[in-house]
């Protein structure tokens, strides 16, 4: 099944990410990394390791561009990846052991803040397997995601999330996703949003409720300093939310 997969990653500014995930790939014939643009060592990092190939193309949705990416590999099926994901030897034990009968494979996900796995997050499975062309990539508010014509199954085994870059980074991340993420909860049927987003649309709400939940009934006031960041971050994206829900025009989504 490995011979059968591409690793797939989008990159902008990721020099301190990208190096990591890479070294965890080797057991691929090629990495695609679909560059849109960035100023940093990203690149040079990249040209580091010989099955990597990179691409690059200006970014105008996630959507497109996951779906160039995916087009330049040249297998059946693709693995697609965020730069800060590291894929653990386990996971990729349980990849080639697949019979590849499904049309996606889903993964959960080991949050780690600095290389310190948190017991918990609200970072949410994905499809990250998935058979090339059986799967068509959409915009949901401020993300990607993909649509797989057929059966899905999820994997035991979990990737790692581990983003390294700074905080500043992560505020202006969040300012510009939550623009996108605010119009698509002001324009969506309260009726088709999951119980998450309806608080979201209560706007004060949100940011008030996340870090006691997720310090006391997630238990990540446990893991220390790193629980307390992750919290952290996540009352920052939901205070930006929030504002952009209450004081920003409306605008229209691509």
């Amino acid at each position: 099944m490995l011979d059968r997969v591409t690793p797939v990653i989008l990159t902008r500014d990721e020099e301190p990410n990208i190096g990591r995930t890479l070294e965890r790939l080797a057991w691929a014939r090629e990495v695609v990394v679909c560059d849109s643009g960035s100023s940093d060592a990203t690149l040079e990092i990249a040209r580091r390791f010989p099955n990597v190939r990179i691409v690059e193309r200006a970014l105008d949705t996630l959507a497109n561009q996951w779906t160039f990416a995916v087009d330049q590999a040249k297998t059946p099926w693709v693995l697609t990846l965020d730069a800060d994901y590291i894929v653990p030897a386990a996971f990729v034990d349980e990849l080639s052991r697949l019979d590849g009968s499904a049309a996606g494979y889903e993964a959960s996900f080991i949050y780690a803040i600095n290389g310190r796995p948190l017991r918990a997050t609200l970072y949410t499975p994905r499809v990250v397997l998935l058979r090339r062309d059986s799967s068509t990539f959409y915009m949901d508010g401020h993300t990607q995601r993909v649509r797989v014509d057929g059966r899905v199954v999820p994997l035991r085994e979990r990737l790692v999330h581990d983003d390294r870059k700074s905080i500043g980074n992560f505020i202006a991340r969040q300012r510009r996703y939550m623009r996108d993420e605010a119009e698509k909860l002001r324009t969506s049927d309260v009726r088709t949003l999951n119980a998450a987003a309806r608080v979201r649309r209560m706007r004060v709400v949100a940011p008030l409720a996340v870090v006691p939940y997720l310090l006391f009934a997630k238990g990540l006031v446990l893991d220390g300093r790193a629980g307390l960041r992750y919290a952290l971050e996540r009352f920052i994206a939901e205070a930006i939310l929030a504002w952009e829900m209450t004081f920003a025009p409306r605008r229209r989504l691509p």
